[in-house]
Parts: C-alpha cells; structure tokens; sequence
C-alpha cells in the first residue's frame, strides 16, 4: 500500500474526524468541569434575603426551602467551602423566588463518598418568612 492509499484508507479517516472532534470537544468539557468548582451565584433578590438561627417574630410563614451545591460528579472538583457558600446562595435564591426575605436555617447537611477526599455536595434547610421591611 503506497503512501497516497494510506491517506484515504477508512482508519485515517476515522482518525481525522475523531481528533477533530475531540479537539472541539476538550475545551467544552474543561469549561463544564470547571464551572462545578464556582459556588451558584446569589441573584440580586436572592442577595437581599436575610439567614437567620432563630424565628423571626411578627413574620408570615411561607414555606420550607432546600438550597443545594455539588453532586458525586462536581463535588470532588469544588471546595467544601464554595459548597456550603453555593447551598446558601441556591437557598437564598429559592426564598426570594418564594416572595420571603428572612430564611430562618433548620440544618445544614453535607454529603460524603467513600472514595472523595471531602464533601461532595452540601445543603442547607430553612423555613423561609416574609417579614415586614426594617
């Protein structure tokens, strides 16, 4: 097989387009792994919500909310504090979205693997409370 046929044969055309597509595909895939290493961003309704530890007095009660960060994929590639910090920021979004202002926190969880060398998702429980404007 002379050097002419072995550039048009079925194997280097597979290559061809499989590195070609890996090569588009690399990029894509380090800015997905990566985004999991942020903390979920608080929205600027989300930012004006207030977490407390004890019931807020004269408040109306709107409900409970679960704010969450991580899973078995991400958690390993995000720090256990940009976890925690992206469990308060998705709660505080929920109650905000919910029409409260003060999330009084009721627990606060994080998950492990047996094969993680930390946290791998954290989430944090609250009654969510509309409270009158300070």
């Amino acid at each position: 097989m002379n050097s002419r046929n072995l550039a048009r044969s079925p194997v280097r055309s597979f290559e061809r387009h499989f590195v070609g597509r890996l090569a588009l595909a690399l990029p894509v895939l380090a800015v997905l792994g990566l985004s999991g290493c942020a903390s979920t961003a608080v929205t600027p309704q989300g930012a004006s919500v207030e977490l407390v530890t004890q019931k807020p007095p004269g408040c109306r009660l709107l409900g409970e909310a679960i704010g969450s960060q991580g899973n078995a994929f991400s958690g390993d590639f995000t720090s256990n504090n940009n976890l925690l910090q992206g469990a308060r920021n998705d709660l505080r979004n929920k109650a905000a979205a919910m029409g409260g202002n003060v999330a009084q926190i009721q627990n606060a969880l994080n998950a492990t693997h047996p094969y993680s060398s930390g946290a791998i998702s954290s989430s944090v429980v609250a009654n969510v409370y509309a409270c009158p404007r300070k």
